[in-house]
């Protein structure tokens, strides 16, 4: 094998470098090996990351017994459940660029031959896989895995829960007692959100895309057989390595249609259209909005996972993995079985290897889907020209008409939710939170989940240039584009002007006329950025359109 390590261990001018790896223990032997970096996004402030240490130690483990050299460093991680619904959360998604730079930073500065990251809360996933398409060295990518299911009164769950517990106790439908009994059993553990909430969507999608290997994802992080699972992934590199598995090989536009099907089909996270077209500009794959409506329409929605569902991530796993799922979208064609992995097979022999527990009822059967089309619908009108998103699983309403109820925060939403000031019918809208504006799209969870648990969720609808959790559910549009502060429609609304979403037509309108919009932007001005120093401005300068996956980098 020709090994860019090589540049830094190898040679006479070498010997100050080797001495300084010497002091760390590495031998003359360690140096002539492969050496594999280890992007290591674990964290103590949340549960999700939580045993990502423990993990790695599995992963070198790996390495060395495949004849490869390990090299574990840190990147961040932002807990999007916890900095929920305050400014903190609008770090999350600038994250993503973080944990890419990063990874791509002490990859290229170390020279390492390949890599394995491990991953969990929502950004880091992405994260990784940007680096891994930029650098197209071989990778693997590793999820820490889901938490288990807490349980209340006989029935699992999630955070979901909890945000929702938040709303019904605002509106004086639940105590402020049966509210701390719920928080209190909602996370009995390590690992990341329980339903197919971003995180787990985003594990889905790296194993259907090829990135990480199938049926590794859904194992729970507490579950001993992770352990096992890590020292694959440290063997599988090696692998890689020998056989030059690159990341762009993979990531073809096939393997990018196959993973918005397996988001379709799952009932996934709005966010998978952000991070799917960013990773797609990454990989020089001409990917665009429109093509997740192509999808998703021709795909069956076969899987009944909260939010808006019945089974946790825990439960697929229970059924078979995520392979049970896969060998569903290719038999019914759903999915390009031909294409590559990181493991050397194809989609098809992996799912193949799938081994579905009998009497299983997760992953329903392509005879009987739960709806003959998948979970994710792009919206595009005269109020969000570029799109927007809204997830259907669960919602059985086609249409809704009616007024604005207009903030231009999230904060202002959340109080007018939990005193009781929005009513049935509004149309919520929350601007200045898209990429520049926010800046980082703040997720929404905390609004949501609130009016789902005032009982607003049927007749009311929102919609916002930020993004929204995996977790929410209802009548919610995010994404819209252009956003607020770039001067997209969303920043002319007013208070009560009509607004009309049709989701069999795929259209969203601000029911205002030509005349009166004209007069409206003619007396605008654009608000000034929120940051004038530091990451955050830097990235509101950077950031592209959510339409365009909110990229920092442009790809030549």
């Amino acid at each position: 094998m020709k090994l860019r390590s090589y540049t830094i261990t190898q040679g006479r001018d070498r010997a100050p470098a080797r001495a300084q790896l010497k002091g760390m223990g590495f031998t003359d032997e360690d140096l002539k090996k492969p050496i594999i970096g280890i992007a290591n996004t674990w964290i103590g402030t949340m549960p999700c990351n939580f045993l990502l240490r423990d993990l790695a130690v599995d992963v070198a483990r790996g390495i060395r017994e495949a004849g490869g050299t390990p090299m574990e460093f840190n990147t961040i991680a932002i807990s999007d459940g916890i900095t929920m619904g305050t400014q903190g959360m609008k770090t999350s998604l600038i994250s993503r660029e973080v944990v890419a730079d990063s990874i791509e930073l002490v990859t290229r500065g170390h020279m390492f031959d390949g890599l394995v990251c491990l991953v969990a809360c929502d950004k880091t996933i992405p994260g990784a896989a940007l680096a891994l398409l930029r650098l197209n060295i071989p990778g693997v990518i590793l999820y820490g895995g889901s938490i288990l299911p807490g349980r209340y009164k006989g029935q699992d769950v999630t955070i979901q829960e909890v945000f929702e517990a938040v709303g019904a106790c605002a509106s004086g439908r639940i105590s402020e007692q049966e509210l701390l009994d719920i928080e209190n059993v909602a996370s009995p553990g390590p690992g990341a959100c329980g339903g197919q909430f971003t995180a787990n969507t985003m594990a889905t999608v790296m194993e259907i895309i090829g990135l990480s290997p199938m049926n590794t994802a859904m194992v729970p992080q507490v579950d001993q057989r992770k352990h096992a699972v890590a020292a694959w992934c440290g063997r599988l590199i090696l692998d890689a390595v020998k056989e030059q598995r690159l990341p762009r090989h993979i990531c073809t536009r096939r393997s990018f249609e196959n993973a918005i099907a397996s988001v379709a089909a799952s009932g996934g996270s709005t966010n998978a259209v952000l991070h799917l077209l960013a990773m797609a500009r990454e990989a020089g794959v001409d990917l665009d909005i429109d093509d997740f409506n192509t999808v998703s329409e021709r795909t069956p929605l076969l899987m009944s996972l909260k939010p808006a569902g019945t089974y946790v991530a825990a439960d697929v796993d229970k059924a078979g993995g995520i392979g049970v799922l896969a060998k569903r979208l290719v038999a019914g064609g759903y999915a390009d079985g031909s294409a590559p992995t990181i493991t050397g097979r194809t989609l098809r022999q992996e799912a193949e290897t799938a081994v579905e527990t009998p009497g299983q009822q997760v992953v329903r059967p392509l005879s009987d889907p739960i709806k003959k089309s998948g979970g994710l619908v792009i919206l595009k009108g005269s109020l969000a020209p570029e799109g927007c998103v809204i997830k259907v699983t669960g919602i059985e309403r086609q249409l809704h008409h009616g007024p604005a109820r207009v903030f231009n925060c999230e904060e202002d939403a959340m109080a007018a939710v939990t005193s009781g000031g929005i009513r049935p019918n509004d149309v919520v809208v929350i601007r200045f939170e898209g990429p520049k504006g926010g800046p980082g799209m703040r997720e929404m969870l905390g609004v949501t989940g609130a009016i789902m648990g005032a009982g607003l969720g049927g007749s009311t609808a929102l919609l916002t240039d930020g993004r929204f959790s995996g977790a929410t559910r209802g009548f919610m549009i995010g994404h819209v584009a252009p956003e607020a502060a770039d001067g997209g429609p969303i920043a002319f609304v007013q208070e009560g002007d009509p607004i009309t979403i049709d989701i069999a037509a795929r259209s969203i309108s601000l029911d205002v006329d030509e005349a009166t919009l004209a007069a409206r932007k003619a007396n605008w001005q654009a608000p000034p950025p929120p940051f004038a120093t530091g990451v955050m401005a830097k990235y509101i300068r950077l950031v592209s359109s959510a339409a365009e996956g909110a990229i920092t980098s442009k790809v030549f």
